[in-house]
């Protein structure tokens, strides 16, 4: 072993150049970032590699030949021609990278319009481990699979994109990813199978995109693994539909109460500002229709939270103003009469600006 040799250490990853020697048993080697590693001589391998964790092909690539003439016959031109074998393909690896750190990441496509723009989803693979996925959108009872394929190390992979309309259907979300290694051995690493929760709200708010080291713009992430866990307990799904049917079964089993109680009977109040400035940060470029349609999405949004909440009570604030948005509350609450009543709210607390609905 000498200054300049390529060597790997045999009992942890890495490797380097031979920088020097310290000693008649410490070899200081050079890694990828530029630091010196002080290594017990006995535990570095001398190799010859494109880096530490590949051998080079055993195959010399071809020599120059002369172009074939009509003086060289045919046959011979046959024998000097070598392909050369497909080299393996080199990804570099980080230290901090055998953990697995993988993200799920949103981006405006243009940041100055964000309440309209159209958005981006990227996966983002932060370890040293290729990742098979697949990413779903969680609907009644079933997934709808919106993309699935193979995503390499410490890199990140474009999933699709996306607009306003088509939030309500990403609110839920499930990931699931097989992790692995090619030509080395690795770690073994549990397969993962997270749900998650999109707050489809911060679409419309600026503050909640972020500079973040994966992004040259701003983006808004959510994790998936933090450091070899999922952010979201594993649960199998048909599990949680057996507790969910034995609950109902057990609803079933209670006997009915003596006396009837009262149709309207909880007590806690949930209050919904409409007002624009207190949903979305930026209106720039929004017409008051848009405005309009955005407090009607948000109305229609919490109406459906609590449809099957029998009794709650929802308080919209909308404001006085020209009465626009009160009249399309009112429009909406008469088409839906079978499961709302709805009344002015209390004077004393909101004025003349606030609407109370009733789930029947």
């Amino acid at each position: 072993m000498k200054i300049g040799d390529k060597v790997r250490f045999l009992t942890e990853t890495g490797g380097g150049i031979v920088k020097g020697f310290k000693g008649k048993d410490i070899v200081l080697v050079e890694d990828e970032y530029g630091f010196e590693i002080p290594m017990i001589i006995s535990n570095c391998v001398a190799v010859e590699t494109d880096a530490y964790n590949f051998e080079k092909s055993s195959l010399k690539p071809a020599e120059n030949k002369p172009e074939p003439t009509q003086n060289v016959p045919q046959a011979e031109v046959k024998k000097t021609h070598v392909e050369e074998a497909p080299k393996p393909m080199f990804i570099p690896e980080r230290r901090e990278g055998e953990n697995l750190n993988v993200h799920l990441a949103f981006l405006p496509v243009d940041i100055k319009q964000v309440s309209t723009t159209v958005m981006e989803t990227y996966l983002v693979n932060d370890s040293n481990y290729w990742l098979s996925y697949t990413y779903a959108s969680i609907g009644s009872g079933s997934l709808k699979l919106r993309a699935q394929g193979i995503i390499e190390p410490n890199t990140k992979l474009f999933i699709e994109e996306f607009t306003r309309d088509m939030l309500e259907e990403l609110e839920h979300v499930n990931v699931q990813l097989l992790a692995f290694k090619q030509q080395k051995g690795y770690m073994h690493k549990p397969a993962v199978d997270v749900d998650v929760r999109i707050d489809t709200v911060k679409f419309y708010k600026l503050h909640t995109f972020v500079d973040t080291p994966f992004f040259e713009d701003p983006a808004l992430m959510y994790d998936i693994v933090r450091d070899d866990e999922p952010v979201r307990p594993f649960i199998v799904r048909e599990e949680m539909n057996r507790a969910l049917r034995e609950k109902q079964r057990e609803e079933q089993r209670k006997p009915m109460p003596a006396r009837k109680e009262s149709r309207f009977k909880r007590d806690d109040v949930v209050e919904v500002d409409l007002h624009i400035n207190e949903l979305l940060d930026n209106t720039t470029g929004m017409s008051n229709a848009d405005i309009l349609e955005h407090q009607l999405e948000v109305f229609r949004r919490k109406l459906n939270e609590y449809s099957k909440s029998k009794g709650q009570k929802i308080v919209f604030i909308h404001g006085k103003g020209d009465g626009v948005l009160r009249a399309a509350l009112r429009k909406e609450l008469d088409r839906k009469s079978d499961h709302y009543v709805y009344q002015d709210a209390s004077f004393q607390k909101y004025g003349f600006g606030a609407m109370l609905v009733i789930v029947k």
